[in-house]
């Protein structure tokens, strides 16, 4: 399986077996966090065989069960915190996934306290991610159509990649499913001929960890589909550092 098997294959999952990690598991996830963590300037951190984060009876409204292994998202306060924490967090869930393991972005619904505690105290936690041996796989939620999430001046032709690069956005995991994000094609190349695509959010719970994690997708969806682009905002692709 690559990122866009996993891409296609991973859905939120609440409920876990009592199965741990296995060694081989936890060090490969670690593996990816160390990387992750450097390329993002984060400070994720894999927390295992730990279940009191998930004990509360707000977890349990959730529906969420047999959670004990869980990310950690913090890093320094910085205006794009959020925005890394959803791009490289994925980045984790997607290799999860490539080891059979199950996942879920959590917001609120874990004792932030006591989660907080995993972290730096000059950090800012910004959400957990659930992961382990999930008890099925999950399912497909309802989503939005293309058109609803992109902004294509009438009468443009768009590439076939700039296309597969959105449906990718459309799977990704957003708040509440909101799918709160846009993403434009306007046919602008740098001066060496190389398109341009953007990206905003149209805000909401999470938005901004919500773009982070739809950017990744995107990059995934396009370059796998042979594009070759660049954000017109400042924000640099990192999947080259990742060999894909």
């Amino acid at each position: 399986m690559d990122f866009n098997d996993g891409i296609e294959a991973r859905h939120s999952v609440r409920s876990y077996t009592a199965v741990p990690l296995s060694e081989e598991e936890r060090a490969a996830l670690s593996q990816e966090i160390a990387r992750s963590n450097e390329a993002g300037n984060l400070h994720m951190r894999l927390v295992v065989d730990e279940p009191e984060a998930f004990s509360s009876l707000l977890a349990h409204y959730g529906k969420f069960r047999n959670v004990s292994n869980y990310l950690v998202l913090a890093g320094t306060p910085a205006p794009s915190l959020e925005q890394r924490c959803g791009y490289f967090g994925e980045r984790i869930v997607l290799a999860a996934q490539e080891l059979g393991l199950s996942s879920c972005w959590v917001g609120g619904t874990f004792k932030r306290r006591l989660v907080k505690r995993m972290a730096s105290a000059d950090d800012r936690l910004v959400l957990v991610v659930a992961l382990g041996h999930g008890e099925g796989k999950g399912h497909a939620h309802r989503s939005k159509s293309a058109d609803a999430v992109t902004s294509i001046p009438e009468g443009t032709e768009v590439p076939a990649w700039f296309g597969a690069g959105v449906d990718a956005a459309l799977k990704a995991p957003t708040a509440m499913n909101q799918q709160s994000f846009e993403i434009g094609w306007a046919g602008r190349t740098t001066q060496d001929g190389t398109p341009f695509a953007s990206i905003r959010s149209k805000g909401g719970p999470f938005s901004a960890v919500d773009l982070g994690i739809v950017r990744l997708h995107f990059e995934i969806g396009a370059r796998a589909a042979g594009g070759s682009f660049r954000w017109e905002d400042s924000w640099k692709s990192f999947l080259p550092e990742y060999g894909l």
